[in-house]
């Protein structure tokens, strides 16, 4: 009976042990999420800007580059809607850029 009783109590304390290694990763990460939850919301408003700024410059060079080059060169293609579309492709490659750049450091 005792012999039962040892190996009952050894089998909670091994079933204790795993569940406490499955657990406690994921409780430390929940914890340091909820430290860092403000700092998160900041970094992501960040991104908005990062992005807004990296597609509206090369889509705006695009169409002033545009325009300069129909004013000084006009032809039967419009040079503006090229390069503006040229610019918001460029743009959304460097937003994509920036955004797994920062998502693979944060």
């Amino acid at each position: 009976m005792e012999d039962k009783r040892a190996s009952l109590n050894h089998r909670r304390e091994r079933l204790l042990k795993n569940l406490t290694a499955k657990v406690e990763p994921k409780e430390i990460r929940k914890l340091k999420t909820r430290q860092h939850n403000t700092q998160e919301v900041w970094f992501w408003l960040g991104m908005f800007g990062i992005v807004g700024w990296s597609i509206a410059v090369p889509t705006l060079m695009g169409v002033a580059a545009g325009i300069w080059i129909d004013t000084t060169w006009p032809s039967r293609y419009s040079w503006t809607l090229m390069l503006l579309m040229a610019g918001v492709m460029l743009g959304c490659l460097n937003a994509w850029y920036w955004v797994t750049r920062e998502s693979r450091r944060h």
